[in-house]
């Protein structure tokens, strides 16, 4: 029965103990809970601030809720650990430092893919290679910028799919903005064959496209000739678009080739296909009809 009474005597004042720790450490923890709840009340104040203040500015949407966050998060913290400190707890907030460094370092290589995302979205939020909307080439696909978000870019295409890139790879690989400038020029490979009077096919060429009605008529056409090729000698016919629009191009492109071939027809110009010219004789130079007619001729000497 002592054992019993000893047990229950130690269990009270353990009890008592606790209870009289509790009451002398209660003012403390009501002024924590106070200082947590200002902490939070700061920390929605400045959120809805921060976010009236970007919005009036047209700051970027993305990178302005994620400095809204970062900031909400800092200042919560931060009542937290004074909090801690108010209650003397200093150790404790010293283990919960330690352990976030550590808890840190594991999400870093845990998430690697995912933070280079994130991170390259960041980068191309500040950088803004292009807008929502811009037409653009990106990894080789090409389409308008539906989406821009911290971790990827969507993409809408012209055969009216939707691709979803990793931002990583989209700040690894070329860009091409389309839109960037406003303007856009057509260039159109052409090639004529070696009989034909280069001067005349270029004066032709350039009449043709002349009547395209989707090129800019304040910009002269332009065509430069560039290769012999191996039936043809090549050139590069260009104009700029009126309208820098997918449709425009598309339509100047087409109606472009449609006229430089109706127009080479009508003046006798040839657009060649692969030739090939098959030389005989040991030295080369030499036709096989001149080599047939010149065995016949022997035979009948004979």
């Amino acid at each position: 029965m002592k054992s019993i009474e000893q047990a229950y005597d130690l269990l009270l004042e353990k009890l008592n103990s606790w209870l009289e720790s509790a009451i002398l450490i209660l003012p403390n923890f009501v002024v924590a809970c106070l200082v947590v709840l200002m902490f939070y009340f700061l920390a929605r104040g400045f959120h809805s601030a921060t976010k009236n203040i970007l919005q009036r500015f047209k700051f970027d949407q993305e990178i302005g809720g994620l400095i809204i966050n970062i900031f909400y998060i800092i200042i919560m913290i931060a009542g937290v650990f004074v909090a801690l400190s108010i209650m003397q707890l200093d150790k404790t907030v010293t283990s919960l430092l330690a352990g976030a460094g550590i808890v840190g370092l594991a999400i870093s290589f845990a998430f690697q893919d995912i933070a280079t995302n994130f991170i390259s979205g960041v980068i191309i939020a500040f950088r803004k290679p292009f807008r929502e909307g811009n037409f653009v080439e990106l990894n080789g696909q090409t389409g308008h910028i539906r989406r821009i978000s911290l971790r990827s870019v969507h993409l809408h295409t012209l055969q009216g799919q939707e691709v979803i890139m990793p931002a990583k790879e989209v700040l690894q690989n070329a860009i091409i903005n389309f839109s960037s400038f406003g303007e856009r020029r057509v260039d159109i490979p052409v090639g004529v064959s070696y009989g034909d009077d280069l001067e005349k096919a270029a004066r032709v060429a350039i009449e043709a496209v002349n009547k395209v009605e989707e090129r800019d008529p304040d910009r002269k056409v332009e065509l430069y000739y560039d290769a012999f090729g191996d039936s043809s000698i090549n050139f590069t016919i260009r104009f700029w678009l009126a309208q820098n629009t997918v449709r425009s191009f598309l339509h100047a492109r087409h109606n472009a080739i449609i006229e430089i071939h109706k127009a080479f027809n009508e003046h006798d110009i040839t657009i060649p296909f692969p030739i090939r010219t098959l030389d005989f004789g040991i030295k080369g130079g030499e036709k096989l009809k001149s080599m047939l007619n010149g065995s016949v001729n022997q035979k009948i000497e004979n």
